[in-house]
């Protein structure tokens, strides 16, 4: 229990983790419990919730080289029913961490943060998968180009993003084949200073396929709502050569595709 935990002075080893370590080099299996304040790399953020430093810590690498998770997820309330019940802690320091770690609106916080590093977990470990793909969380990506209406789209999809609690990212694809004007060039430079305001990723890549480069882009960041702006092309464009929509629609099969109506110059 307590993974986390100090071991008493005069012990091999100063930390329990690092007995586990040892156990397991000697092939045996080990089941043990951990805290989501313990983990080293969400310490910060800990504190930042609670305005607590919480002093025993466990390296990340201990977590992802754990064979299984299991989260047991338990409301506020119940835990704050076997805090007062004396389950957890003496009845002379019940009251205390009632009203300082323990807090209503820290424990739902820390609940949150759980879920989150464990849906995070689960994405990454089907990534490993060939073939499968897992998004748990939403990934926003707006593609922009030197059409005016690339800024009406990314203030669009910061919307999305936000409602959403998104990951935001802006796509610019470069074709190698042609030259931007001055004006073209600033007005790039104009979108990717705007995808940065809304605390976004600008990306910029080179290919004389757009559709391609999208969809590859869109995989590479396991994105799952694309923001595009309704064709500027003619119908007789589209007929030949079918829309940008439909190319991505044949290529992204787990994707949503947000069309925003702009008017056309």
């Amino acid at each position: 229990d307590e993974l986390a935990h100090t071991n008493i002075p005069g012990s091999l080893r100063e930390k329990r983790y690092q007995d586990v370590e040892e156990i397991l080099k000697a092939g045996i299996d080990v089941f043990s419990t951990l805290n989501i304040q313990h983990i080293e790399s969400l310490n910060d953020l800990v504190a930042r919730i609670t305005g607590v430093v919480v002093r025993e810590r466990v390296p990340d690498r201990v977590l992802e080289d754990a064979d299984e998770v299991v989260v047991v997820d338990v409301t506020p309330e119940t835990l704050e029913e076997r805090l007062l019940e004396g389950k957890i802690y003496a009845p002379e320091k019940i009251e205390q961490s009632l009203e300082n770690f323990f807090q209503r609106r820290h424990l739902i916080a820390l609940r949150e943060l759980a879920l989150r590093e464990v849906a995070d977990n689960v994405e990454e470990d089907a990534a490993t998968l060939k073939g499968q793909s897992c998004n748990i969380h939403e990934r926003v990506l707006v593609c922009v180009s030197t059409y005016p209406n690339s800024l009406q789209l990314l203030r669009r999809g910061a919307r999305i993003s936000n409602y959403m609690n998104a990951s935001f990212y802006a796509l610019f694809v470069d074709n190698p084949d042609r030259f931007l004007t001055k004006a073209e060039s600033l007005h790039v430079e104009t979108c990717q200073k705007l995808c940065q305001e809304f605390n976004g990723q600008f990306l910029r890549v080179q290919s004389p396929n757009i559709a391609q480069a999208i969809s590859e882009v869109a995989k590479q960041y396991r994105i799952t709502q694309i923001v595009i702006g309704e064709s500027q092309q003619s119908r007789w464009k589209l007929l030949l050569r079918g829309s940008l929509t439909q190319q991505l629609v044949r290529s992204l099969k787990h994707v949503d595709l947000h069309i925003i109506a702009t008017e056309k110059n």
